[in-house]
């Protein structure tokens, strides 16, 4: 293989790469390398098709379990330990014992959590490629170009095409980090770590309320590290704040976060609660809802996640088999028409039989975990022949 550069302009230039077309027995080799991989993902989509059948059924079985127990509390109830060890609902607002702050940008605020994200003004490498066949050769031409962006990840340099003139620093001078509250409560108990960690409805902070540093320039809700925010320059670094889940009374960020919560009563702790068919519930909703409307909310994201998977399998079964078929069309490709002629009955083969395969994998998952169900189904499947031929011997008798 060999390449040419040519440059356009400084940020963008064009490379030329040339490659001799692939022989025969060279492209029959990299589809047998596709044919295993093919197959790998064959059995990977029946594994995932088969397998979220069982889940979906554990996941509505221990829903159905925890709306069967749950004890409702109200919103200004007192701890009550016989309840102890009990599924529980309640709503009600979100309290914390301290306010989260940052000392190095002066910010305060009564939330469960505190967001610093960073972002370094960078070059940034775009690359597009388009292949085109001359004098019996593949060529590549790509173009290469660079704008200048911030971004909140570091993008090295080293890895562009052309670092001259395009150079990153190596590290940022300040870092992203969210802080979270010790401690986060709900009317008389505390909330584990599993329900803290569901709290993620982050809201930019605005700067116009709060006194900082005389030294930081501020614009649109950013601190900036640089004299001019509007011309910045490579290196130059620009932080923000978010928060999430407010919990201060009289915040002038507005009224504390209500929150909705299924979990298990221990003492004063709200921990996971274990179903009886597997599951573990540990729900919170950043909304008031009643235990019924939690539950309903649980078992249409349950079917949402089950249809999904399903998708998810029958893509997976049809690209398997389009990659298991392509050494047919590697066999005729040399001539043009049947080329095509294979290429789109390949695709139209894989999709027929993904489809066939699919919904044979999801009926095998059904007679597997919900015997009952697919006896019922296929009784009821049953019922016109066995109508129809009950029928036959009184028209005989006629």
């Amino acid at each position: 293989m060999s390449s040419a550069q040519t440059f356009l302009d400084p940020n963008q230039h064009k490379r030329v790469s040339v490659k001799s077309n692939p022989g025969f027995l060279e492209r029959l080799g990299e589809t047998a390398g596709g044919t295993v991989v093919g197959v790998g993902l064959f059995f990977l989509s029946i594994y995932v098709l088969f397998t979220n059948e069982g889940r979906a059924l554990q996941t509505a079985s221990s829903l159905d379990e925890g709306l069967s127990q749950v004890v409702s509390l109200g919103p200004f109830s007192s701890l009550d330990l016989q309840n102890n060890n009990r599924l529980v609902h309640l709503s009600a607002r979100l309290r914390t014992s301290q306010p989260l702050h940052d000392p190095n940008y002066r910010v305060v605020v009564q939330a469960v959590k505190l967001k610093r994200q960073v972002e370094m003004y960078q070059w940034v490498e775009y690359r597009e490629s388009k292949d085109y066949q001359e004098d019996g050769e593949t060529k590549t031409e790509t173009t290469y170009s660079y704008n200048t962006e911030w971004k909140s990840e570091l993008v090295n340099s080293r890895h562009f095409d052309l670092e001259m003139g395009h150079q990153n620093p190596s590290a940022m001078a300040v870092e992203s980090v969210t802080v979270v509250a010790p401690e986060v409560g709900v009317g008389p108990f505390s909330l584990s770590k599993g329900l803290v960690g569901q709290i993620n409805n982050f809201q930019t902070l605005s700067l116009r309320d709060f006194s900082f540093d005389p030294f930081l320039s501020i614009d649109d809700d950013y601190f900036y590290h640089t004299q001019n925010p509007r011309r910045p320059e490579v290196g130059d670094v620009r932080v923000r704040f978010s928060f999430a889940g407010l919990s201060g009374e009289t915040s002038p960020l507005g009224p504390a976060q209500t929150v909705s919560i299924v979990a298990m009563q221990r003492g004063e702790q709200l921990m996971p609660f274990k179903t009886k068919s597997g599951d573990t519930l540990e729900i919170l909703y950043l909304e008031e809802l009643s235990a019924e409307e939690v539950f309903e909310k649980e078992l249409q994201y349950n079917s949402m996640k089950t249809w999904a998977l399903r998708a998810a399998g029958w893509a997976l079964m049809c690209l398997s088999i389009q990659l298991t078929m392509r050494i047919i069309y590697t066999l005729v490709d040399w001539v043009p028409i049947l080329r095509e002629l294979v290429s789109v009955g390949l695709k139209i083969f894989a999709l027929c039989v993904s489809c066939s395969l699919s919904l044979l994998t999801i009926g095998a998952g059904w007679l597997f975990y919900r015997p009952l169900v697919a006896a019922a189904l296929g009784a009821l499947a049953l019922l016109p022949v066995f109508l129809a031929r009950s029928g036959l011997p009184a028209k005989k008798n006629e």
